[in-house]
């Protein structure tokens, strides 16, 4: 099967974004047709500083083939190297109904936060038709929250198909059931945007001093506690063996124990889990011909598949000799 994913590069990547999928991403490259990209078109939406745009583009690269993307079997690219996107974008642009665009939750969740509204942020969900429909993706896989991108995808594809002939491969979501929702450290979710996240790859002496910082309630320590309201306790869960696990929920219900003591485990295990990656990662930043060169293999790859794609469309809609 064909999977497609694409990350925004818009910081650096935290443990929010390898529990909630990248770790999946990777789990699903061995037995399926990998196709992921990082979305710089995407990023634009929030209008970034250009260089450090770029540079979150090289450091998503090197984050994903630290952790173990196989740069042979698996297509990876950068968004704006295959300019077939945007031109599929337009083709389906005009057979996309407003309508459609004005449900997407994920534009009313963004203004509603705040977020100055461009044309960008409202065709959105357009673009995104087009990374997913350009590469005859078979699978997408995301959260149960995101299920509404793909819905909008496979509306739009229909639409095309009804209107042209069979044109585009009409994609199926594939839901990531053992996604985590991971906490940031003020108790919300671990976002950018919330400035609460932990960096995979920041130095490990900050890692152990923001999971110290991590929000508790004010439960006493020889008090039982519920481990399953405690943001520490859910950070315990991503990287505690599921014997040790057991061990600390029993030691939450029993009281006597401070959430410091788990702190501390918390931030033995997320340093220990890392760490293995960490020398690749830096060995990476040492060689930046190298990310350049996986990313323009993986874009001259992409490009081969698009072509026919954008190509097929383009003759349907009556576009060309």
């Amino acid at each position: 099967m064909r999977i497609l994913s694409g990350i925004q590069p818009s910081g650096k990547l935290h443990i929010g974004n390898y529990f909630g999928a990248m770790r999946q991403h990777l789990q699903l490259q061995a037995d399926n047709e990998g196709f992921y990209f990082i979305a710089d078109y995407h990023a634009l939406t929030s209008n970034p500083e250009p260089a450090l745009l770029r540079r979150h583009c090289l450091d998503v690269a090197m984050d994903y083939i630290a952790l173990g993307l196989d740069t042979q079997k698996t297509v990876f690219w950068r968004q704006s190297d295959v300019p077939e996107v945007t031109e599929l974008a337009w083709i389906l642009s005009c057979l996309t109904p407003m309508g459609l665009l004005q449900r997407c939750t994920s534009y009313k969740d963004k203004v509603s936060q705040g977020l100055s509204p461009n044309h960008g942020l409202f065709a959105y969900p357009v673009l995104q038709a087009a990374d997913i429909l350009i590469f005859d993706s078979n699978l997408v896989p995301v959260g149960a929250d995101q299920k509404q991108h793909i819905e909008v995808t496979r509306d739009i594809a229909i639409r095309c198909n009804n209107a042209y002939g069979e044109i585009f491969v009409v994609p199926e979501e594939h839901i990531l059931e053992s996604v985590a929702v991971v906490p940031g450290i003020d108790g919300r979710k671990m976002s950018k945007s919330y400035d609460n996240t932990i960096e995979i790859f920041e130095p490990e002496t900050s890692v152990k001093k923001k999971v110290m910082r991590v929000v508790t309630d004010s439960t006493p320590v020889e008090a039982p506690k519920d481990p399953a309201v405690c943001n520490v306790f859910a950070m315990l869960k991503l990287v505690a063996s599921p014997e040790e696990l057991g061990e600390w929920e029993q030691k939450y219900r029993q009281g006597g124990t401070g959430y410091g003591a788990v702190k501390k485990r918390v931030a033995e295990l997320l340093m220990a889990y890392f760490r293995p990656y960490r020398q690749k990662r830096a060995e990476l930043e040492q060689d930046l011909d190298f990310v350049h060169n996986v990313l323009a293999d993986g874009a001259r790859r992409a490009r081969a598949v698009a072509r026919v794609t954008l190509e097929r469309a383009r003759r349907a809609a009556g576009l060309g000799d």
